[in-house]
């Protein structure tokens, strides 16, 4: 696939073209914060944004979401089946929705997430404003030399734009009158990658990600989980910012006439009280503890144990969103490492 060059004002015309034919989610500013929206001009796309308030899988896997619709005559699933792009995703975002790609494809394949992701192109942009908390480097996600459609990268002035697969290409082919990027301009891309593995690590994690499983295996009744759940106030929102949380609730939701109605799908999170509640008012993960422990194995090492790959890409999401400031996967991860105290 090829690699061109182009200026700002190549970058807006590609960009406004893009805008014409198909939805094109972008990010945006937001007062203060960055957030993924629909973008309806070129000149609010911001490619130097720290970090998005919520994670780009919203897109493919909505927070609430109709699954079917139902009637005395029978039911239909309803499928999103819209092209549209998602622009200027971080590589660590890129990363996990490779990651969300294997869990929904396994076993009893999703529809609603496979065929939304199959409609969707995805231009993955490297990260130029590293955020207050992010840890990528640490989890070998701050850069993403192969996946995605279409690769961004600030040089200087320039952009470099790789095609990466036959959809990339496809969103590319306005550019080929653009010159190819020369062996400087790669070394340059080069350079960025390299200095990104290392600004991109505002919280320093002491092991390798590669040895959480066998650290958390071993940490089962560390006091590190009695200690930080006790100021944990079960609200979820590391689940809901986490760009490789991925579990969900179902409910029907029946009309006043009790004869049609809807079948929805609504995130969820394992840190909510009532996640594990079950028939009877049985709840296997009742105390705060286990709910905050769960969190950390599920990441480091139940998901690893399915899939061979760590499910925390390092966004720092969840530190900023908690409140009470236990949700720091990296202090976790030290503190486990310098054993029990």
């Amino acid at each position: 696939m090829s690699i061109k060059k182009i200026g700002p004002a190549a970058l807006e015309r590609w960009v406004d073209g893009l805008i014409g034919r198909q939805t094109v989610i972008g990010v945006q500013a937001k007062g203060d914060k960055f957030a993924f929206a629909p973008l309806a001009k070129t000149s609010a796309l911001r490619l130097d944004y720290d970090v998005a308030v919520t994670a780009p899988k919203a897109f493919l896997q909505p927070p609430c979401e109709t699954l079917l619709r139902f009637n005395p005559k029978g039911y239909e699933s309803v499928v999103d089946e819209q092209p549209f792009v998602l622009f200027g995703v971080h590589p660590y975002d890129a990363a996990a929705i490779l990651q969300m790609d294997v869990v929904f494809a396994e076993g009893q394949a999703d529809i609603h997430y496979l065929k939304r992701r199959a409609q969707a192109t995805l231009v993955v942009s490297d990260v130029q404003q590293p955020s207050a908390n992010v840890f990528a480097g640490c989890m070998n996600t701050a850069v993403l030399e192969q996946g995605g459609d279409v690769m961004l990268t600030r040089i200087g002035d320039a952009y470099l734009v790789e095609s990466r697969s036959d959809k990339g290409a496809a969103l590319v082919k306005s550019l080929a009158g653009e010159p190819d990027a020369a062996p400087a301009d790669l070394q340059l891309r080069k350079k960025t990658w390299d200095d990104n593995r290392k600004r991109l690590r505002r919280h320093e994690l002491k092991v390798k990600p590669g040895d959480l499983p066998a650290l958390l295996a071993r940490s089962y009744d560390h006091p590190v989980w009695e200690e930080k759940s006790k100021r944990c106030f079960s609200c979820g929102s590391c689940n809901l910012v986490c760009p490789t949380c991925y579990c969900f609730n179902v409910r029907d939701d029946v009309r006043w006439d009790l004869q049609s109605g809807e079948r929805v799908r609504t995130w969820d999170g394992c840190m909510l009280a009532e996640f594990a509640l079950v028939a009877g008012g049985h709840n296997f993960r009742k105390k705060k503890p286990e709910r905050y422990r769960h969190r950390y194995l599920r990441k480091g090492q139940y998901l690893f144990e399915q899939h061979r790959q760590i499910a925390c890409v390092g966004c720092g999401r969840c530190i900023g969103a908690c409140v009470t400031k236990i949700a720091n996967p990296v202090e976790i991860y030290n503190r486990l490492a310098e054993g029990p105290r």
